[in-house]
Parts: C-alpha cells; structure tokens; sequence
C-alpha cells in the first residue's frame, strides 16, 4: 500500500537524528509476462552477466553530493549504469545515483583500535519508490558506529527514483489535494468517482514513461542490485533491506545465491507469490486494524494527559469527532479526514509518533488545530519527490503481478474487509486501483525460495505486530530462504527494527554483520519501552522534525 510514512527505523532514526551470470541457483527465466513478453526474461541472464562485467570494469566515481553540501558526514556520490531492458544490454541505458560513506576503521569503544574493513553495506529503504541515498549518514548515529567501522555504507536511489531516471505518473503540483474525504463506508457514487481516478492516473503513468514502464519492477531492482554489487568491486553482496526492500533483496538471493555474502530482512514481507501484491495488501489493512487499536489502547492508559478517553472505544469516539469536525470545517483549509488519516496512519507504523499525535488530537478538540494542521497539512516543498515515490510505487506493484481488473472484485473483498477492518481497507484500495487499468502487461512473480546449501546463512528481523509488513510475511520469507534465522521484537509493532531502541535486537545485528554470528534458528527480544507522554514544549519540537521527513510510501 501507499502511505505517508518513512520506510524503515533506520530512515526515521536518522533523518530525526539529523533534521555475473546466476550461479549455483535457480536461472534467471523469471518475468513472464502474463500479457506480451515484456520482460523477455530469456535474454536477462546474459544481459545482466554483460552489464555488471562493464560496471565491475568502470567502478563507481564518486565526488560531491548534490544537495548535500549542508549535510554532516564525508558522504560522497556517483553513479552506476544499467540496462533499462536487460533482454537489451546494449540498448537504451540509465544511472542509477549512488552514495557512500567509507568505513571509519574506528573501534568506538577503543579509539586505538583499527578495525578491519569488511566490504560494502547496500542498504533499500522499501517502497516501492523509497530512497536510501542518505543512509550513509547512519553510521553517525551511536547504534551504527561498530557496522560504520567495518563497512563502507552505501545508498543507493532505485530506478525510477530521486535521481536514478525519475518516473512521473502525474504533475507534482496536484500532488497534494487537500483538503480531502475518506469515507469508511464509501458511497457508490464515490466509488466511481475514484474508479475513474484510478484509470486516469494509470494513463498518466503510460504517457510520461512511454516505452520504459514495463521496466519499472522487482527483478529488475534485483538484477540492478548485481550490478551495482559489481560496480562497488564486491565479489559478494552484503544487503540490508527493509519492508519492500526485503522482498526484491528476497528475489537477489533466489536468482543470485553464490553471490551472497550476508543478507538482512528487516521488515519482511511475504514473498509467496500468491500474495504479490494484491492479497499482501488485503492483509495489511486488517493488520493496521489491530495496530490502530494498539494506539488507541496506549492513548485510553495516559487520559490524564490527553483526555481522550479512558478505554480505546472512548477514544475511537473521539476520533470519529475529530473526522466530523474537519469534514464540516477544515483545519486551515486544507486538512480534512483524509489529511487525518493519513497523519494518524503514521503512527500505525511508528510509535514514536504516538506522544505527538495523541497531543494534536486533543488540542484540535480542545479548539486549537494548530498542532494538527503543523502535524497533518500537505508538505508542500515535498511534492515532487512524494509525487516520484508514488509512481514508482505504482508501477513496480503494477508491473509485478496480476491484478484483479475488475472493480466488483476488489469491491466485494474490500466490503467485506472493511466490516471488521475500517481503519484503512480503503484508503489501501484507492491508492492501488490503478493496477486494476494498468495498460503495461503483468510479470508471474517469481517463486522465491532457496534450497539447502545454496545460500549462505541470512537474518531476519520482525517485529510482532508490525501493520505494513504483517508477521506472517516473516515467518513465510524463513520457511522459503533455507538456513535464514528469525529474530522477533515481541509484542511490538514498529516497522523496521535494525538500528533502533532494542538493544537485543541490535546485538543480534551487530553480531551478525560484523561476526557472521546467528541463533540456531529463531530468537525472540523482549519489545522495547513504550513511548512516554511528553510535555507540549516537547512535542512541538518533534512536530517541526517530523515535517522535515520525505513522506514516502511503504509496503
């Protein structure tokens, strides 16, 4: 689904922080397409072996950042050619803009300590369309310095994204349209009004990316992935992905396992193939539900501070109030109950947005809406890069797979879903319809799974009741990569846990990373400390930081 939400802790931790043909495994003959042969998966292989043996020979040039002069850190950028059609290598090609921090070799509990390099951190924030060229920044942060020691970070933007041959599926200036509804129980009328929405945007998509559309999806996010392996002079990938960067990481290991070195799924998603994407996203709605309940169960626990309500039904009342309030009467005329939602969806990824949007919650109905419009009003500096973010979005989702193309299916699922699962089972339809028209035939994703001994050991890391990427996409991406090892945040929801406020779960990362140490075959961590009401003085200060954040969109 999209949704206004960073991808991963990790991003959020620090834009906080800082306001080769396949071997040994199965062959590269995915991407069918369901239609014509778009993906002309037969030709890839060759394609791919051909493109990573000149970006092996090219290597990355890396100089000044753009945009980055005020930035902190010796990060520094370049780029990495690929084929937009690998069945083409010769063909028409793009850049994909790449980033990099070199490893410090510094112990940070021994300054007289050199620590030995261990290769390139590629790191994928998810999305689709999510960029990670600023990741190299982490190792800044104090949970990042041993990895930051040993690796050199890299970021990358995918292809279609930020500066990697930007995608457009519509103009950035009409982006953001607010203020907006977002019925629970939407009329019939409403219903054709966004049909007709989706088809438009789906025929926006194919006029400005013409040709190229089609190539705009997960196995060739994977095959980049090789080259940009090549480019970096690694041997051996070592990959840290979150949320739907575990999925295309996933789709790397199945089609290049001999070219693993470590793996991390942070976030996983369900990679079955019947899932991709279409009941993926059914299951994400009822999980958002439960997480929606979470925070309304935390905001009951501190009414002396927010005087919401003392039980989650009391303060659902009081949300329901709010959406009343602002479909009468917007807040600063442009947030309404979509602008809400989508504000209070946030924190069905996040509980660190908990404090301040249970605040501005109470505060509007108290009479002052400035917290909300400050927390819920369109970014509109951001445009263009949430515009970016969802049409890559759009059309990696698209491309993947089949979709149901008739809108009473997708009615009738989602009807019968949104009786236990209002929250967000439509704002989810909404934002995925135009896969329902989409004029760009359909890959048969592929059956991601690996056999005993092709793989090298790999982590996955999950938090319990994380909504976006819903537990059991973890428990089947461990049963299909054989020998990965589990690690579970218990009773705890945050989507992406690698480098955030669990100790455990960090250990077993540094462990991993820096030693090639894993548990047997599952662990479990303890959740970490529930956030803590904050004074308004306090919150006002994590608002500001919080618009400071690329609203992008997540699996």
């Amino acid at each position: 689904m999209r949704a206004a939400a960073l991808c991963s802790a990790t991003g959020a931790l620090l834009l906080t922080a800082l306001s080769a043909t396949p071997a040994g495994g199965v062959p590269d003959t995915a991407g069918t397409a369901t239609g014509t042969a778009t993906g002309r998966a037969a030709g890839a292989p060759a394609g791919v072996a051909l493109a990573a043996a000149r970006a092996a020979e090219e290597g990355v040039t890396f100089g000044a950042c753009p945009d980055a002069q005020d930035l902190p850190g010796s990060m520094r950028c370049g780029t990495v050619t690929v084929p937009l059609d690998y069945a083409k290598p010769g063909g028409r090609q793009i850049k994909l803009t790449v980033s990099r921090v070199r490893a410090t070799h510094t112990d940070p509990g021994n300054s007289k300590r050199r620590v030995p390099r261990q290769g390139a951190l590629v790191f994928n924030p998810g999305g689709p369309g999510g960029s990670g060229l600023y990741f190299p920044l982490i190792g800044l942060l104090p949970e990042w310095k041993r990895i930051g020691a040993a690796y050199d970070l890299v970021g990358y933007d995918p292809r279609g994204v930020g500066r990697s041959a930007p995608l457009s599926c519509q103009d950035p200036k009409g982006f953001f349209k607010g203020p907006s509804p977002a019925p629970v129980h939407p009329s019939e009328s409403y219903k054709r009004e966004r049909v007709a929405r989706a088809k438009a945007y789906a025929r926006g998509c194919a006029k400005r990316a013409g040709s190229a559309l089609p190539h705009y999806n997960s196995l060739n996010n994977a095959r980049d992935l090789d080259v940009l392996r090549a480019a970096l002079g690694e041997e051996k990938l070592t990959f840290m992905g979150s949320s739907y960067g575990t999925y295309f990481g996933a789709v790397y290991a199945t089609l290049f396992p001999s070219h693993v070195r470590r793996m991390v799924f942070d976030a996983a998603v369900n990679p079955a193939p019947e899932k991709i994407w279409y009941r993926n996203n059914l299951d994400q709605s009822m999980a958002f539900e439960s997480r929606w309940t979470d925070f309304r169960e935390w905001i009951a626990r501190h009414d002396k501070v927010y005087g919401l309500g003392r039980t989650e039904q009391a303060v659902l009342r009081s949300y329901e109030r709010a959406r009343a309030g602002l479909a009468a009467e917007p807040a600063g005329g442009t947030v309404g109950p979509g602008q809400l939602q989508s504000a209070f969806l946030q924190a069905g990824y996040y509980d660190d947005f908990w404090p301040h949007r249970a605040r501005a919650l109470s505060e509007y109905l108290k009479g002052d809406p400035e917290e909300l419009i400050a927390q819920a009003g369109p970014v509109t500096e951001a445009a263009a890069e949430a515009e970016n973010a969802s049409a890559v979005y759009t059309a990696v989702e698209c491309n993947d797979a089949p979709w149901p193309t008739d809108f009473r299916t997708w009615d009738r699922d989602n009807t019968r879903l949104a009786r236990v699962a209002p929250f967000e089972t439509w704002d989810n339809v909404w934002a995925n319809l135009p896969c329902a028209y989409w004029p760009a035939a359909r890959q048969r994703p592929l059956d991601v799974r690996t056999g005993p001994g092709e793989l090298p050991p790999t982590l996955i890391l999950a938090a319990e009741r994380d909504a976006a990427a819903p537990y059991d996409g973890a428990l089947e991406m461990h049963r299909r990569l054989t020998g990965s090892v589990l690690v579970t945040e218990r009773d705890s929801g945050t989507h992406g846990i690698a480098g955030g406020p669990n100790a455990c779960v960090n250990a077993h990362l540094d462990a991993y990373l820096l030693e090639g140490r894993l548990p047997v075959r599952r662990a479990a961590c303890a959740p970490h400390q529930e956030p803590r009401p904050t004074d308004p003085a306090v919150e006002a200060t994590e608002t500001e930081k919080s618009r400071t954040r690329v609203l992008r969109p997540a699996v």
